[in-house]
This record gives structure tokens, C-alpha cells and sequence, in this order.
């Protein structure tokens, strides 16, 4: 199956033999955001057959930085409640604006799932075509969860002084353009203004069509160039703290490149008063 699946395509196989499919909503709740309770809204209506994954609880207890990608007890603690395995074919899907089935795809992936798909234009394709939907929770058996890897994709705040410094890596920034240029004062306390010094924006929108599917091909690679982007070259992608710079790594994916995620991201470099920092255009 390839990485993006088109909602026809579900329609005709949600019973298909291994598919697990995973409602990874998530509302990130920034200041001046509507609050939403993703799970009440899996409650009210979601694609048959579908398991609300909870991206909130795999969140690392306790860790300082908002949405911080879980270490591999707790990862496989909450993946065992949901009962994946390995060989299942997961395709993913939210109803979130800032696209975070993208998260839980580069989750899954740090920790050896391989076989993970994304549903292109998510929930509100599939509602708009008049597609049906369950209601309720019917959950899942749980199981155990053997994490082969860990970590694979992630870079820290160490490797990104490192990037920085070097320009091993292409960093590339999902933010907006006025919080990325600093125009926009940044909407969590304590956070400066501002990018890493070298770093490309690339807003995420920006991969999206008009109607919400995924960009692809030459629309996908003309986005990136003219962000001054290059997906022959390393990249690590960035954010406000780790959601949409997912979004850029699958992406850079559907163009067959592979590209790390700052988990960390503008929260963690932007709070740090020892690391440099940068306004306005790239």
C-alpha cells in the first residue's frame, strides 16, 4: 500500500485482512485556539471500524516540552493498549488543523513500524463525500509491543547545535512565515521570537491543496524548492514543538526523501537562552 491512501480506497477495504486503522486527531490548544476534546469527537462519529490512538497519553510523562515523543516504555505501554502489531498495516487519519496523523506517522515509524499510511484529506474528505460513519468506542484487545528501534528519525537539541553550526542538515521550519521571521511575537511564554539562524520556512499549508488532500509530484516538489529546499540534500525538519514538522517529513517522504523531525523544535531552541537565534527572512 502506498504511504498516502485515497479515501476510495478505504471505502472498498475497511475490512481488509491486517488494516488497523487509527483516528490520531489532536488539538494542540494554543493560546487563541478553540478548545476541542479529540476524543468526544471520535466518540460522535469516525470511519468504521477505526480505534481513537490518543496522541495526548503517548506524550512522555512528566517531560518539560509540550507533545514530547515518548521513550520506548511508554510508547510500547500505550501501543499495547491499542493492540498494534508489527505486521499490521496502519493507516492513519485526523480531523485536525494542524494535521496530526503526520505525528503519529513519524512516531510509529521512530519506533519500527514500517508498514504506516496516511488518509489523504483525512475525516473531512471522507464526511464530505457522505462516506458512513460509527459512533461510540468499541476499543480494541490489548497486547504487547516488542520495540525493535527507537528514536530513528528524531534529532535532539544536541544534533541540532551540531546542524546548526555545520549545515549537515537542511533545517526547514513548518512555522507560519510572521512567527518564523519574528513579526509575530511566538504564543507560548518565555519562547523568543524568531528561527534558527539558517533555517528555510516552509509553513506547512503549503503542501496542501485547496480542497485539503496532500500535494504530490511536481506540485509536492515545487513547494519545497521555493522554499529554497532541497530533497537530495539531509533535513531536519522543525517547528513550535515537533506536530507540524512531521507534516514536512511526510512530505519530504512522498517524494522519496527521508527527513528527521527536531522534537524539541522552536519551544525547546526558542526558550534556551544559550542558542543563537534569528529574525526576520531566511
Amino acid at each position: 500500500m502506498h504511504a498516502l491512501v485515497p479515501t476510495e480506497w478505504l471505502a472498498a477495504n475497511l475490512a481488509a485482512p491486517g488494516l488497523r486503522i487509527l483516528d490520531a486527531s489532536y488539538h494542540v490548544g494554543l493560546p487563541g485556539e478553540p478548545p476541542r476534546d479529540a476524543a468526544a469527537e471520535f466518540a460522535a462519529g469516525h470511519i468504521p471500524g477505526a480505534t481513537f490512538m490518543n496522541l495526548a497519553a503517548f506524550a512522555e510523562p512528566g517531560a518539560e516540552l509540550p507533545s514530547t515523543m515518548p521513550g520506548a516504555t511508554h510508547f510500547a505501554t500505550c501501543a499495547g493498549r491499542l493492540g498494534l502489531r508489527a505486521d499490521d498495516h496502519i493507516l492513519l487519519y485526523d480531523d485536525a488543523p494542524h494535521r496530526t496523523a503526520a505525528r503519529a506517522w513519524v512516531m510509529l515509524r521512530a519506533f519500527g513500524f514500517t508498514q504506516v499510511s496516511l488518509l489523504d484529506g483525512g475525516l473531512a474528505k471522507w464526511k464530505a463525500e457522505g462516506r458512513p460513519l460509527e459512533q461510540g468506542d468499541a476499543g480494541h484487545a490489548p497486547g504487547t509491543v516488542d520495540i525493535t528501534s527507537a528514536g530513528v528519525g528524531l534529532r535532539d537539541l544536541a544534533a541540532m547545535r551540531a546542524i546548526q553550526r555545520d549545515g549537515s542538515e537542511q533545517i526547514v521550519d513548518a512555522r507560519s512565515a510572521v512567527r518564523f521571521t519574528g513579526a509575530e511575537p511566538d504564543p507560548r511564554p518565555g519562547v523568543a521570537p524568531g528561527h534558527m539562524p539558517g533555517a528555510r520556512n516552509l509553513p506547512y499549508t503549503q503542501l496542501f491543496e485547496a480542497d485539503g488532500t496532500w500535494k504530490q509530484g511536481e506540485a509536492l516538489a515545487d513547494a519545497f524548492a521555493a522554499a529554497g529546499v532541497s530533497t537530495d540534500r539531509p533535513m531536519a525538519m522543525t517547528c513550535g514543538s515537533g506536530i507540524t514538522a512531521s507534516v514536512l517529513a511526510f512530505g519530504a517522504h512522498l517524494l522519496g526523501s527521508d527527513a528527521a523531525v527536531y522534537d524539541g523544535s522552536w519551544t525547546e531552541w526558542g526558550g534556551d537562552p544559550t542558542t543563537p537565534k534569528a529574525t526576520g527572512d531566511a
